[in-house]
């Protein structure tokens, strides 16, 4: 891949990334973990589990949906950290970077660019699997849904990103597979990119007109950034 010369900038100073679904192969993984949790407690796992999640979907606010909707006695607390201790162990060992994504790390390096993570997963689980891929060194920032922050569409998560970055908004690229976390980059002020995930729930035709670039996978992303270099 051709990376900009010296007389060359690129357009963007920094990129933050979502986690699941986007950089890693791991939306399965939940699944699997939700109907788990639920089975744990003889509770029937409904068709439309997803489908009245109020805006906002960071850790802490998914937890307490689920407490509300399955009138948990558990505390939020409680079942984040059954839901951390469930799924760090595939987070350590299974899931990989996306194609292209070492890759891209690597380019996005080179050329000076800073990055981030702005993710409604835990922190922990969020450098667990960044350490297990070998990339947790080239985050500038992790800002995670563990914490008291608005989840996305909401673009608390990745504006907390690029203040620690000490980043222009504006100046930041966001790649997402979700339309919500599109919408949240947008409320933001910043660009995005969306990105390929095999999720039945993805509405790939809007993500495909709302977001400023669609991508089966990393090469494509560095192959359209590279190109703006030369424009």
């Amino acid at each position: 891949m051709r990376s900009p010369t010296n007389k060359e900038h690129m357009k963007y100073k920094a990129v933050i990334f979502d986690l699941d679904g986007t950089l890693i192969d791991s939306m399965g993984i939940w699944l699997q973990i939700d109907k788990e949790y639920l089975e744990k407690r003889n509770l029937p796992v409904p068709a439309d589990l997803f489908e009245d999640v109020p805006e906002g979907n960071s850790f802490n606010e998914i937890c307490l949906y689920f407490k509300n909707k399955f009138s948990l006695p558990d505390s939020i607390e409680e079942i984040g950290a059954e839901w951390t201790e469930m799924v760090a162990q595939h987070y350590k060992t299974e899931i990989t970077l996306k194609p292209g994504a070492q890759e891209f790390i690597e380019f996005l390096h080179q050329n000076n660019v800073k990055m981030a993570i702005g993710t409604s997963n835990s922190k922990y689980l969020a450098e667990t699997v960044l350490g297990a891929n070998g990339v947790l060194h080239y985050f500038g920032s992790i800002v995670a849904g563990c914490v008291e922050i608005k989840g996305k569409p909401y673009p608390d998560i990745f504006l907390k990103a690029a203040e620690e970055l000490k980043v222009n908004p504006a100046d930041c690229l966001v790649i997402e597979d979700t339309l919500h976390g599109v919408r949240a980059a947008h409320n933001g002020g910043m660009d995005a990119f969306a990105i390929f995930d095999d999720n039945e729930t993805h509405d790939i035709i809007a993500l495909q007109k709302e977001a400023e670039f669609y991508a089966e996978d990393f090469w494509e992303i560095m192959k359209n950034l590279a190109a703006e270099n030369t424009k």
